[in-house]
């Protein structure tokens, strides 16, 4: 997707997720790949040398043990002590669970807000092992905030570690990141014989843009629990990236043509939305030559067949319109026997199905081994920003 911009103005990265789309060329031009992931700038290091040397000159040795220890103690203190010191400058100190949420974060917070996040970027949000240094993080932080869901299981558990009782679900310093979110597939039966048992839903939702405005209300919201002084302010940022968001899914001429209400109010529907703009016209011509964004960019995917490894991409597969028929895993969490993966290697062959969907926190060797048997595209992607070096935010 295409780039944005941070609170300070900076050009970021959009996560590799939506990048997606360029996959599905195996017989057309791919669409998006250099279009939708950019370049970032790395951020500068938190200490840097003092002793500036001319080019090509290695750098002195200071004269004196006093220099010394005062020029390794002021590195020292930039490289351990970045974080407290943002705290320190008044900033709060938000910890998430995954790092879409983070970057979030800082983008309805701006500069009153440092977050960081427990899961990396390229690692499955089910399986964290809770650690003392992740407990410690927790034990710092002014706000806390998780999916919500069943997605992060191991919360709890690090939240015992951290022995601040603050940040547990329904606390004032929490944040449910999926309240108000419309949530697909939710059970109508509970069976562990289902394998992960997402009792609430499907908790990836933060695939799709149109849940992560709701994220982003909800995380203004948890910050002016904290910090009512500047409610306002959160409201607003909150809000400016939505529209941002808006404007980045359909484009910013049809919602001039419709007006952002009911823009808005028609991408509720997303399985509706697309026909409502090619039934409808305006000014004698089909509301869907207005259509920008990455909806514009996507429509060559609609109704194309494809099969995924996890159920992680159902957000994004209904607002853009892909039809993921089958699954590597049998069901959520479970790993693949043998028998079950040669059926959905048939099915790829009878109805030519090209393309194998995966996050790249599945193993990469088996993934692409599991496409080459029919010639399939096998598509691995980041879900999440720094899930590869250049995708450092979620894609706004």
């Amino acid at each position: 997707m295409p780039s944005t911009r941070s609170a300070a103005g900076a050009p970021t990265s959009a996560v590799g997720a939506p990048t997606l789309v360029s996959a599905f060329a195996h017989r057309r031009p791919a669409l998006v790949s250099a279009e939708l992931v950019l370049d970032s700038k790395p951020g500068a290091l938190p200490c840097a040398p003092t002793n500036h040397s001319p080019p090509g000159r290695p750098l002195r040795a200071p004269r004196g043990a006093k220099m010394k220890s005062r020029s390794l103690a002021v590195c020292l203190l930039g490289l351990l002590l970045a974080a407290p010191a943002a705290a320190a400058e008044g900033k709060l100190r938000v910890v998430t669970t995954l790092t879409t949420y983070a970057d979030v974060a800082r983008r309805v917070g701006g500069e009153r807000v440092v977050a960081e996040a427990i899961v990396q970027g390229d690692q499955d949000p089910h399986y964290v092992r809770p650690r003392p240094s992740l407990a410690e993080k927790l034990a710092k932080a002014d706000l806390f905030v998780s999916s919500g869901l069943d997605l992060e299981l191991w919360v709890d558990g690090l939240l015992d570690l951290s022995q601040n009782p603050e940040l547990r679900s329904g606390q004032r310093r929490f944040v449910s990141a999926a309240q108000g979110v419309h949530l697909l597939e939710v059970p109508k039966v509970l069976s562990q014989s289902e394998g992960h048992v997402h009792i609430y839903g499907n908790p990836h939702f933060m695939l799709s843009p149109l849940a992560m405005k709701q994220v982003a209300r909800n995380l203004a919201a948890g910050l002016s629990k904290i910090d009512p002084e500047h409610a306002a302010e959160y409201a607003a940022n909150a809000k400016a990236f939505g529209e941002e968001l808006d404007e980045r899914l359909v484009g910013k001429e049809l919602i001039a043509t419709l007006g952002a209400a009911t823009t808005q109010r028609l991408l509720a529907r997303p399985e509706s939305f697309v026909e409502f703009l090619e039934t409808k016209t305006y000014k004698g011509k089909p509301l869907i030559d207005r259509l920008g964004g990455w909806m514009k960019k996507a429509m060559p995917l609609r109704g194309r067949k494809v099969v995924a490894y996890h159920r992680n991409w159902t957000y994004f597969s209904d607002l853009f319109g892909l039809q993921v028929v089958n699954f590597i895993e049998p069901r959520p969490g479970v790993p693949p026997r043998a028998e079950h993966v040669a059926a959905v290697v048939e099915q790829m062959r009878k109805e030519n199905i090209k393309v194998l969907i995966a996050a790249n926190y599945y193993d990469e060797g088996n993934v692409r081994e599991i496409a080459e048997r029919v010639g399939a595209r096998a598509v691995i992607v980041p879900l999440y920003p720094e899930g590869v070096p250049e995708a450092t935010s979620f894609p706004a």
